[in-house]
């Protein structure tokens, strides 16, 4: 028979002799409590920049992803419920109003997009970017900018020597009209436009968006894409097709002086040209509306060519100093955006054209005494601005870029200068880390970089020079393809050569007296016009010169705003780029238009939203939500309805712009 025994208590004496494993002492539970505590202090360690980086672009990410559903899960009507509850009733869209008022599709329409509204995909690349034949590198989400950013850069650049494909990279332009319709989810650019025209009777049989790789230099989409002989098919064959109507052009930003090339390019004899004649545009199109067209260039091309910058980047940068000149993401980021977009050849064709006649030198500009009007946006009756001049602090525009507000503000007389063309660069300052983010500044010594800085004030006039001393090896590449001057003679033979037929001052229009050709641009939106620079001695690595923002004007009605001065325009092309060749250089018979093509100014003043409901707006003047501007978008339907400039009411000026060019000293 089985006998229980009852288990004894354990004595202090056996609990010493037989530690129970399960019971730690008061020193060991320290002990552990010590090395937890290190082990935390480990993991922290290894939680780095990078991580939190990519936490805060994955929240970002599903923020706006997040957002974006719940707009798109609304009821159709529910914004403009809510819209017409706050502000009144909403205006009928372009296209039903011209529907109603009987208007129908008649002439062929062409868009040709801008630089980087776009898409880019993928044809052939490197490992790092298997999987991704044919998806979008530029547009879209740009999911891969986050997810391979090193590679990303690496497949969006050119060949620094060539301006062409790097060996094993094919990168090409979307094709058809889903190319530019939307930037990004949610972000239209032509879709408003398109959607519009539709409601008349347009489709793809009468639509044709001329996409292009806007990386390249104008010519070169040609060499390597037959860009041009495409679009000048498609017209042909769009014309003949419709009934002999010709077609209306519609370029937008830099789609306008690419454009501009292309009918050049149609008119001159193979193979240089697309041996159409002198009168083939003549013969093909009714009309050319021009969009925030930087016919003249923009300083804004300037800050990013000189230093990967404009207005916003340099606020960001002074928001958080260093930050975009450290290394994320193992990048440093504007080294490789400046490495990158240096490439891009296309980028030189906005630098400012026509030097000190048309932008103005040390001591005058064509918009000097300009203060930011304070006139009230969506005036009807307003059709000529009358450019009240509030007493502020007078900037001198012609001074587009000065190293110190004093010099910026300086009497000329009082500023010494130090020439800079042929100074000793010096030996290179950059090490072995610095070769991959090559951007010339480090082939560049520090006697160099001191040199442009002691020059202190660059006019237009400068600019070119500027870059052939900082960026010799971009200019080399840029001056084969672009020129910024003006023609002594137009009749001179150097002018059939293709650089320069994207300067409206080097090149005549074509001999199409019947033809039209309007400048459509936003105003009422500060624009970048001049900066102020500093410089730092810290080359190594980085970029020597940044647009100095604590530089202010004291006074509230000032041009001056973190180191950047601003005149009108649409916030990328000031009102005397997109305005003066229709205002003056082409108005009537000039050199520059010998058969009289009858020229049209629309400006549209901006009116911002009422409220986040109604998105970018319907009446903005932005440089890019103009696209969704009811005004011009019912402008467009008409005139590819049949209608004339003269039956559209002619100019519509809220500018200056008439009296600035007429300070400008240009033969015609």
């Amino acid at each position: 028979m089985a006998t229980l025994t009852r288990r004894r208590k354990p004595t202090p004496e056996d609990q010493q002799q037989n530690p129970d494993p399960t019971h730690d002492s008061e020193d060991d539970k320290q002990e552990k409590i010590k090395s937890l505590k290190k082990g935390k202090k480990k993991i922290k360690k290894n939680y780095s920049c990078i991580d939190n980086c990519c936490w805060f672009i994955g929240c970002v990410c599903s923020v706006w992803w997040l957002l974006l559903f719940l707009y798109n899960a609304m009821p159709a009507s529910f914004p403009q419920f809510v819209t017409e509850a706050i502000s009144g009733p909403w205006p009928d869209p372009p296209g039903v109003k011209c529907l109603k008022q009987g208007l129908k599709a008649k002439h062929p329409v062409v868009f040709v997009p801008g630089i980087v509204t776009g898409g880019l995909e993928l044809w052939e690349g490197h490992q790092c970017m298997d999987g991704l034949f044919r998806k979008r590198l530029w547009g879209g989400t740009f999911g891969e900018v986050y997810k391979r950013p090193s590679c990303w850069v690496q497949h969006m650049s050119l060949d620094n020597k060539t301006g062409m494909d790097p060996p094993g990279i094919r990168v090409r332009p979307v094709s058809g009209l889903v190319a530019a319709d939307y930037f990004a989810p949610g972000y239209f650019v032509w879709a408003v436009l398109i959607a519009n025209l539709a409601r008349v009777g347009y489709e793809e049989k009468n639509m044709y968006m001329a996409s292009y790789d806007w990386r390249l230099a104008f010519q070169n989409t040609e060499v390597r894409d037959q860009t041009l002989s495409r679009i000048k098919s498609n017209i042909e064959l769009m014309v003949a097709t419709n009934g002999g109507n010709k077609a209306v052009i519609i370029p937008h930003s830099m789609g306008v002086i690419y454009f501009l090339h292309f009918m050049k390019w149609v008119e001159a004899p193979a193979p240089m040209g697309g041996g159409g004649g002198p009168d083939w545009c003549a013969k093909h199109i009714k009309a050319v509306m021009n969009i925030g067209g930087p016919f003249l260039g923009v300083p804004k091309a300037v800050a990013g060519l000189f230093s990967a910058e404009a207005k916003d980047i340099a606020s960001v940068r002074a928001l958080a100093p260093g930050v975009l000149d450290s290394d994320i993401f193992q990048i440093q980021t504007l080294q490789h955006v400046m490495r990158m977009s240096r490439t891009w050849d296309s980028t030189m064709s906005m630098i400012p054209k026509g030097g000190d006649t048309i932008w103005g030198g040390v001591d005058w500009s064509p918009e000097e005494g300009y203060s930011p009007s304070k006139r009230k946006h969506g005036n009807d009756t307003q059709k000529e601005s009358t450019g009240e001049v509030r007493e502020a602090t007078q900037a001198n525009y012609g001074r587009m870029v000065s190293f110190g507000k004093d010099i910026a503000e300086a009497p000329s007389s009082e500023i010494e200068r130090i020439e800079f063309r042929g100074a000793v660069k010096g030996n290179n300052v950059a090490n072995h880390t610095c070769r991959d983010v090559w951007t010339e500044y480090h082939d560049m010594g520090f006697g160099g970089i001191k040199a442009v800085a002691e020059y202190k004030v660059y006019t237009a006039g400068d600019i070119v020079d500027l870059f052939e001393f900082v960026a010799p090896k971009m200019m080399e590449r840029g001056s084969a393809h672009f020129s910024y001057g003006i023609a002594d003679n137009l009749d001179d033979p150097k002018y059939a050569h293709y650089k320069y037929w994207s300067n409206p001052l080097e090149t005549k229009l074509p001999n199409a007296p019947d033809m039209e050709i309007y400048s459509m641009y936003g105003v009422g939106i500060p624009t970048e016009r001049a900066y102020i620079y500093k410089f730092t001695t810290a080359a190594e690595c980085y970029i020597p010169f940044q647009i100095d923002t604590s530089a202010d004007d004291k006074n509230e009605d000032g041009c001056l705003n973190d180191g950047v001065y601003t005149v009108e325009g649409d916030e990328t092309v000031p009102a005397l780029s997109a305005g003066y060749m229709c205002a003056k250089g082409w108005r009537g018979k000039t050199r520059f238009n010998p058969s009289g093509i009858k020229t049209y100014i629309r400006e549209y003043d901006h009116n911002p939203p009422s409220n986040f409901l109604e998105g970018r707006g319907t009446q903005s003047g932005a440089h890019v939500d103009i696209m969704g501007n009811f005004q011009l978008i019912e402008d467009v339907i008409k005139v590819a309805a049949g209608a004339t400039g003269e039956e559209l009411g002619g100019d519509q000026v809220y500018t200056e712009i008439f009296k600035w060019s007429e300070k400008i000293d240009l033969k015609l």
